[in-house]
């Protein structure tokens, strides 16, 4: 009876139980999802609004896949080896946690001049950083894989670099915890008939892209990772290669022989690269203890995405720089760019969503400087 009530309102105002279900639940389009089958091919499925799309790749054509308008840059396949300390005379940008905001995170890159109007790489021998969580909370994150891997093959032709850095929700992703996935992806996962974990399996090419990639990297001085650097990873003489490989051998959960221990678990769990928070709390981390971090790693700053800021900041005295400027939130976010001067001076500054260029050291006002780069003025 309740059922039949409410069908009579809908009616009323022109409606129906059958549209009102379409609008909770609308058509998705979503992929491609790639995987290897037989030496040199490929089969990449689709989602284009509810219906799912097979199309067969010759991987040795090294061709752009699309459909929907969803496409794939499959022009170089090789996962490229992950080095985690690199010198030169080259710039450096970095962003942070942007969680399926494609659109958003496009416009940052594109008004910053990293990519061009058709999203391709734009800044020569420069290193990017994505310092993690691509993954959870918006429903664009297939894009943004593609749109990164296209980019990395990019940056390799011109001498330059992208590093995507795995944060806590790759790993999170990678080992069948979905908690914060956007219902989208539910939704497709099902229409595919898959886990959506399985999705990024090791027969999938974002798959074995996302398993090869590094949890930290140092570049000319300055050390990268998503969550940071508890000081006890210095006072027990753990490198930077140390660190990485025992977080490489322990990612994948389900495929280890014996659960996680000693210093692979440790890595792993809250004081751990993806999961520290040390920095911005008031019982965290020293003055003294990040000096050891500095010099234990030989590096000038830490920086850090995981805890989110209204805008890039910096603490202990700008020898940690937080980036994670919110992007998760869809309405902005910002770049850090460090351009190389000479073998002993940097310039450090934000790049804003419009495109404005802030010096980091600056000794305007934070307030005042956001009022004038963006006309917004946060408390």
């Amino acid at each position: 009876m309740k059922s039949l009530n409410i069908t009579l309102i809908l009616c009323l105002f022109g409606g129906s139980a059958h549209s009102l279900a379409q609008e909770d639940n609308p058509p998705v389009s979503d992929g491609p999802y790639v995987f290897y089958q037989d030496e040199g091919s490929a089969k990449a499925f689709w989602v284009c609004k509810d219906k799912v799309h097979e199309q067969q790749v010759a991987l040795t054509k090294g061709e752009t896949i699309s459909a929907c308008d969803l496409p794939a840059d499959l022009s170089s396949m090789n996962n490229l080896p992950q080095v985690v300390e690199h010198q030169g005379n080259f710039n450096i940008v970095a962003l942070s946690d942007m969680h399926g905001q494609y659109a958003l995170s496009r416009e940052l890159l594109r008004n910053n001049g990293v990519i061009d109007k058709r999203n391709n790489w734009a800044i020569g021998n420069s290193h990017l950083v994505i310092t993690g969580d691509v993954f959870d909370r918006g429903e664009q994150v297939t894009e943004i894989l593609w749109m990164l891997y296209k980019l990395e093959q990019q940056a390799e032709k011109v001498g330059g670099k992208l590093h995507l850095l795995l944060g806590n929700h790759e790993v999170m992703i990678l080992n069948g915890d979905l908690r914060y996935l956007h219902p989208k992806y539910v939704k497709v996962a099902k229409l595919l008939k898959r886990n959506f974990t399985d999705l990024f399996d090791e027969t999938s090419v974002l798959g074995q892209w996302l398993r090869s990639k590094s949890v930290l990297v140092k570049l000319n001085g300055y050390l990268f990772a998503h969550g940071g650097f508890h000081p006890e990873l210095a006072q027990h003489n753990l490198s930077l290669q140390d660190i990485n490989q025992l977080f490489k051998a322990n990612l994948i959960k389900s495929q280890l022989s014996h659960p996680r221990q000693g210093w692979g678990r440790y890595v792993h769990k809250s004081n751990g690269p993806i999961w520290y928070r040390g920095y911005f709390k008031d019982d965290g981390a020293t003055d003294t203890e990040i000096e050891l971090l500095l010099k234990h790693f030989d590096v000038k700053k830490i920086i850090v995405g995981h805890t989110s800021q209204k805008k890039i900041e910096t603490r202990y005295d700008g020898k940690v720089i937080a980036i994670d400027s919110s992007i998760k939130r869809g309405k902005y976010g910002e770049l850090l760019f460090i351009e190389k001067l000479s073998d002993t001076t940097d310039l450090l500054y934000r790049g804003t969503l419009s495109g404005n260029k802030i010096r980091l050291d600056s000794a305007l006002k934070e307030a005042e400087i956001y009022k004038d780069a963006e006309g917004v003025l946060f408390e």
